[in-house]
């Protein structure tokens, strides 16, 4: 099972870029999923999550208001829509899942267990 994440580009500051992320099967409709980050020589940060039924969300400081993340679980596609972009947040983008049954959400890496293989953010000024 692979997590495809797309939607990543180069923009100037101010652009909207909309990510998404899907799988092949249904495999993630009871998880909650996540949205991580890692820029140059910076550790992976977490970015945004989402539960499993999309009623609670959770966000960086440094993203609120400007990010939301979203899920269509027919689609089997979580999304991260981007507004206001800024040259700090260039880095590549991860989603990811929380293979646990319902579970609450979690900005801790430890927590996701199934990852995509990134999507580049460059975001010029």
């Amino acid at each position: 099972v692979q997590l495809v994440e797309s939607g990543g580009g180069l923009v100037q500051a101010g652009d909207s870029l909309r990510l998404s992320c899907a799988a092949a099967t249904g495999i993630f409709k009871d998880y909650a999923m996540g949205w991580f980050r890692q820029a140059p020589g910076k550790e992976r940060e977490f970015v945004a999550a989402i539960s499993w039924n999309a009623i609670s969300t959770d966000y960086v400081d440094s993203v609120k208001g400007r990010f939301t993340i979203s899920r269509d679980n027919a689609k089997n596609a979580v999304y991260l829509q981007m507004n206001s972009l800024k040259p700090e947040d260039t880095a590549v983008y991860y989603c990811a899942v929380r293979p646990t049954n319902w579970a609450a959400l979690s900005r801790s890496m430890d927590d996701y267990g199934l990852w995509g293989q990134g999507t580049q953010v460059t975001v010029s000024s």
